[in-house]
């Protein structure tokens, strides 16, 4: 009955008490009554539980299907990227914005050259983690990715001769790309901050193949009917081959883009918040 006592005034004084708080007064509460160690880490799972945001879904080491819980960890976090996480300023991803591409299309003095910028990409979060390997001893972690589709709007500015056409101008882009597939590697590293331990992604690679692609332009030259729809008949028909030439920019900028929101969230997410070894 003296436990029971004891514990009563625990399970009303969680809300009202900070994370350490709670945690000592339940570390004190096993050591001055009969608490058994189980029902003290079943307590300590719900205090860790009750500290754990919403966009948070938590795993232990000791899982036999570790891999499918961070798997569904991530898929747990798809409708909050979509959508934004105010309290850590984490922005939407739909759309991100990406920096300027600048493409040399054709080659020569007045070869076809383009420059997108401002450019929205839309459908990052539908992604789907199909294969994910941790690295351990400083190896990078793996991650194959399938996007089903990603949709980007650019602002656009041409130069240059196409088709024996000049074709200077400026309008609108618009590319719908398809079966998306990313493989990603990345290494982190820990930090200590306000006595809490952190990971933060120090590289990012990626790997994209993209089965899918169609490109269009719109509003440029002054809307000239004729340059407009030589243009996109140049794009309907070398679609990948400017996949090809965007791919190595195109790259680079995603895994910024992404090391940037995976350190906006990690940051503010102490690791046993989503991990513990037991």
């Amino acid at each position: 009955s003296s436990t029971h006592a004891t514990l009563l005034p625990l399970c009303h004084s969680p809300p009202t008490l900070p994370p350490t708080d709670r945690f000592q007064q339940l570390r004190s509460l096993a050591m001055t009554t009969s608490l058994t160690p189980a029902l003290f880490f079943l307590l300590l799972g719900t205090v860790l539980a009750q500290d754990a945001p919403p966009y948070v879904k938590h795993c232990k080491g000791t899982d036999p299907k570790l891999m499918e819980c961070l798997i569904k960890a991530l898929h747990h976090l798809r409708p909050y990227l979509a959508k934004g996480i105010p309290e850590i300023q984490m922005p939407t991803v739909e759309p991100f914005r990406m920096e300027d591409l600048s493409l040399a299309l054709t080659s020569g003095p007045n070869g076809y050259k383009i420059v997108l910028r401002d450019m929205d990409i839309f459908g990052a979060s539908n992604f789907t983690v199909q294969k994910l390997k941790l690295g351990h001893n400083g190896a990078p972690f793996e991650a194959k990715i399938k996007i089903p589709r990603l949709n980007l709007n650019a602002k656009y500015t041409s130069t240059g001769v196409l088709i024996i056409l000049p074709a200077s101008g400026n309008g609108t882009f618009h590319a719908n790309l398809g079966d998306i597939q990313a493989n990603v590697r990345g290494t982190v590293s820990e930090m200590t901050k306000g006595g809490k331990n952190y990971l933060r992604v120090d590289k990012l690679d990626f790997d994209l193949a993209i089965r899918e692609t169609r490109m269009q332009v719109q509003k440029i030259f002054n809307n000239n009917r004729i340059l407009t729809e030589a243009t996109n008949l140049f794009l309907r028909e070398n679609g990948q081959e400017i996949l090809k030439i965007m791919m190595p920019q195109l790259k680079t900028k995603l895994a910024l883009v992404f090391k940037k929101v995976a350190n906006q969230l990690l940051s503010n997410v102490p690791i046993d918040v989503f991990y513990t070894e037991d």
